[in-house]
Parts: C-alpha cells; sequence; structure tokens
C-alpha cells in the first residue's frame, strides 16, 4: 500500500489516484467497522425491545456528520445526502434480523 502523501505534494495524476485509492480502501475498512457495530446494536436492540428506527437517533447521526463536513470545509448537503443513505442502509440491515427473530 502507498504512503501518504499531501495532495500539494503530488507531482503526477498517478500519484494523485494513488492517494485516491489509498484512501478509498480506508473508507471501505471504516465503512466495515461501522457495520459491525450495527450489528452489535441489532443484538442489543433486540434485548432492549427497540425497533431498527430510531427516527432521534437518525438525526442526531446526520446532524452530527453535517457538523463534521463544515469542520473540515466539505459540503454539508453532500455529506447529508450521504449519511441518510447509509443510515437508512444500517436500518434495514437492521429490520432485516430484527423481524426475522
Amino acid at each position: 500500500m502507498s504512503t501518504e502523501t499531501p495532495p500539494q505534494d503530488c507531482q503526477s495524476m498517478a500519484e494523485v489516484r494513488a492517494q485516491i485509492d489509498r484512501l478509498d480502501i480506508e473508507l471501505v475498512q471504516l465503512l466495515a467497522a461501522r457495520a459491525g457495530y450495527i450489528d452489535r446494536a441489532i443484538q442489543l436492540k433486540q434485548q432492549n425491545g427497540w425497533p431498527a428506527r430510531i427516527p432521534e437517533r437518525v438525526e442526531e447521526v446526520v446532524m452530527n456528520a453535517r457538523a463534521a463536513a463544515e469542520a473540515q470545509g466539505l459540503d454539508p448537503d453532500l455529506i447529508e445526502h450521504l449519511w441518510r443513505q447509509l443510515v437508512d442502509w444500517s436500518i434495514a440491515r437492521e429490520a432485516r434480523v430484527i423481524r426475522e427473530e
């Protein structure tokens, strides 16, 4: 795996692309780790009799992501859109299991 090179130090498109590819792998690894926590949430929600979707928590997660995006100078609307998709996927994953048991 390539090492991190700051954007301003990349001298070619090949270097830029290598860094993007490296970050994409890291993002996928982080999403896989997040999915592990979703799986644990399924178990805890089952134990507590909670539903997969808890609207207040959905909004909290999305607003946290928006705030983090703003702090990093990213478009908060883009991040909200992505996070709503991520949260919806997570809830669907939870709902499939919670309904089955």
